[in-house]
């Protein structure tokens, strides 16, 4: 019975850590680009339902999911428009560059809602859980677990079924055998951001469910959201979800197997990253490409 609780709570944390790393799958994984702003675009996200929570009542977590898409998604594409293009190539000055644009928005969303933690109310059909052999599951949790499948689901689609999706993987594969192709990559480069920092925004409302909402909400995600995408191999979607369920029950059984709780269950999971890394350096996944010899 403790070992199904905890493969549950386990599945759980793999979710939210998915959806925090689903929009780095496409800015860090396949561009290359080491946004530390991601966290912000989180935390606007979840700003978005707080904002719409007096409008759309027991709604708002739903009607949020759109809205706050399109306001991640705007966000980062007025980052990729104005700053993040001139400096693809460069990692390490995407680092310095976006850390500083996520200390001007945590500046922001201090201003404009006040330092203080605000809370997005969990609607009345998402309180309770449900019992599963013996195990009570909440419904917010399952909810994000749910979100998270079908975000995952949504992306696949995209990128094997529709035309971007197609020219997406392309660019990522090789950025200049597709541009003397024909393929319009600034383009291709302006939708990869905007996606990448909408499914944020979506991460960011459904991180509300389980707590507080303030100005620093998302760099408690952005650490581990890299760590899931390293793990599960640069731009490798299936990577990614394996990486993150994996590291979400080995958080969950660590925590329960010892005494000192969240913080030494962190540390034993950046151990076994280190390790693993040592072992296979490029994740799970590697991406295979043809290249001119």
């Amino acid at each position: 019975m403790g070992t199904l609780n905890q493969l549950v709570i386990g599945a759980s944390i793999g979710a939210v850590l998915l959806l925090a790393a689903l929009g780095l799958t496409f800015t860090f994984g396949q561009m290359g680009v080491i946004n530390m702003a991601h966290g912000e675009f989180i935390m606007a996200g979840a700003y978005t339902a707080y904002v719409l929570q007096p409008l759309a009542g027991d709604q708002a977590v739903l009607v949020a999911l759109p809205v706050a898409f399109a306001v991640g998604g705007v966000l980062g594409l007025i980052l990729e428009r104005l700053i993040i293009r001139r400096f693809y190539g460069r990692p390490l000055d995407t680092l310095l560059l976006t850390f500083g644009i996520s200390l001007i928005l945590q500046q922001a969303a201090r201003d404009i809602f006040g330092a203080p933690n605000v809370q997005v109310d969990a609607p009345g059909w998402l309180t309770g859980g449900v019992d599963l052999a013996g195990v009570r599951i909440a419904y917010n949790r399952l909810f994000i677990l749910v979100l998270a499948i079908g975000c995952v689901v949504a992306i696949s689609l995209y990128l094997s079924k529709l035309r971007q999706g197609r020219r997406m993987r392309a660019v990522m594969q090789n950025r200049q055998l597709a541009a003397v192709s024909g393929v319009a990559t600034g383009r291709v480069d302006q939708a990869t951001f905007f996606i990448g920092s909408g499914l944020a925004g979506v991460a960011g409302v459904a991180l509300t469910l389980i707590g507080p909402v303030g100005p620093t909400f998302g760099t408690a995600y952005i650490v581990d959201a890299f760590l899931v995408v390293v793990a599960g191999g640069l731009g490798q979607l299936k990577g990614a979800v394996i990486a993150a369920f994996v590291l979400g029950v080995l958080n969950s059984f660590v925590e329960f197997w010892t005494a000192n709780g969240a913080s030494f269950a962190k540390v034993v999971v950046f151990a076994v990253i280190i390790a693993f890394l040592q072992v296979r350096p490029q994740g799970m996944f590697v991406l295979k490409s043809r290249a001119l010899t």
